[in-house]
């Protein structure tokens, strides 16, 4: 007897479902607080495309939790969340009745964490971090060669916890200066797989992962849109972020937020102070626009961090976001922009001063 998806398979209707779907995910670019000039609606058209392929990627093509594998499914040119631009993202499809190992090597790349998660962003419910392990607590032999054991059962040398409810693993690495550190190579790898292949295609799991692939783009997109629009209240102010709401959507735990919304007229420029800079492995600022994608940093500076900034004789740092280049302290683009999203972090901080911003004229700069 004929399965269902079998039988939508050979009649079309699981495309027909899919791009039903796909053209219904749309309607978030109409939410009533989103912007709705032909600019920022032409971003948010291609933010949907880039989301669909984020989901392909995840739901389709990798998500085999006997073999997985790490992939970065954020980077250049598909964004979200405010995404760090100073980020190489990697993430994996995990099942914690089994036993992972990833091995590889460290690189010289400033910053390397890994966390377990119960991601639940294609019902809109966010991420949750179970387990985390920073390289800095990790061992790493002298050739820099790593080895680290995924399970829920304690092991010995380099251990990273997983839950009953994980689903996946992410991977941080965050660099100061990318032209000069290397990325950590990793590879992850199941335990124990034995005589085991990788699934093959069924109608089941088309229907499934194309399901799974909607899913992930209304729930990612609506998280997002609603967290831009919760920022308006406090356009051109940088206040802290709800920490735990950060935490709760797949933030890392060394990682201290701020979050805010900016919006600024032709003749205008922000000026954010931070007066005083903490002890911190490393700290960064990036402009995001209004769906939460960090602004193009191929070919216009949208970001700072601790390596690149230019510093006051006391220390502080001067940030100054305008449409031209003032010709003082640490620039940064709007590209095109006049109003969006920004994010600023401490990484590695225990102490978090607050910041100070405010809109000047430019020529009052």
């Amino acid at each position: 007897m004929m399965s269902s998806s079998e039988q939508k398979v050979i009649d079309g209707t699981v495309w027909d479902e899919f791009c039903d779907a796909l053209k219904d995910a749309g309607q978030i670019l109409k939410s009533e607080k989103a912007p709705q000039d032909a600019f920022n609606q032409a971003e948010g058209y291609r933010y949907l495309t880039r989301l669909l392929r984020g989901g392909l990627e995840s739901f389709l093509e990798h998500s085999d939790k006997n073999f997985p594998q790490l992939r970065c499914g954020c980077h250049e040119t598909i964004k979200m969340g405010a995404d760090n631009p100073d980020n190489y993202y990697q993430s994996a499809p995990l099942d914690p009745q089994f036993d992972y190992k990833i091995t590889g090597t460290r690189g010289t790349v400033d910053y390397l964490g890994l966390s377990t998660v119960i991601n639940k962003y294609s019902t809109g419910g966010g991420m949750v971090t179970t387990g985390f392990l920073d390289s800095r607590e990790m061992e790493i032999n002298a050739d820099g060669t790593l080895e680290l054991i995924i399970s829920q059962r304690e092991h010995s040398g380099n251990w990273l916890p997983i839950t009953s409810e994980a689903n996946s693993i992410n991977v941080r690495q965050t660099f100061q200066d990318r032209t000069t550190e290397e990325r950590a190579e990793l590879k992850i790898e199941r335990i124990d797989a034995g005589d085991d292949r990788p699934d093959i295609l069924t109608p089941e799991k088309l229907e499934r992962s194309l399901q799974g692939t909607i899913m992930f783009l209304k729930g990612t997109t609506k998280l997002f849109e609603d967290w831009s629009e919760s920022f308006i209240p406090i356009t051109n102010q940088l206040p802290p972020a709800d920490q735990a709401y950060c935490q709760a959507i797949g933030g890392d735990p060394n990682i201290y937020y701020f979050h805010s919304a900016w919006q600024l007229a032709d003749d205008e420029c922000l000026v954010i102070d931070a007066s005083e800079i903490p002890d911190c492995q490393t700290w960064n600022f990036q402009l995001d626009n209004w769906w939460m994608e960090s602004l193009d940093y191929r070919h216009h500076v949208i970001t700072i961090n601790k390596h690149t900034a230019k510093y006051d004789a006391d220390g502080s740092v001067k940030v100054i976001i305008s449409h031209t280049d003032p010709k003082m302290g640490n620039w940064i683009e709007t590209a095109g922009h006049n109003n969006g999203t920004m994010c600023w972090r401490w990484i590695g901080a225990k102490k978090h001063p607050e910041l100070k911003a405010r809109v000047v004229k430019l020529a009052d700069i």
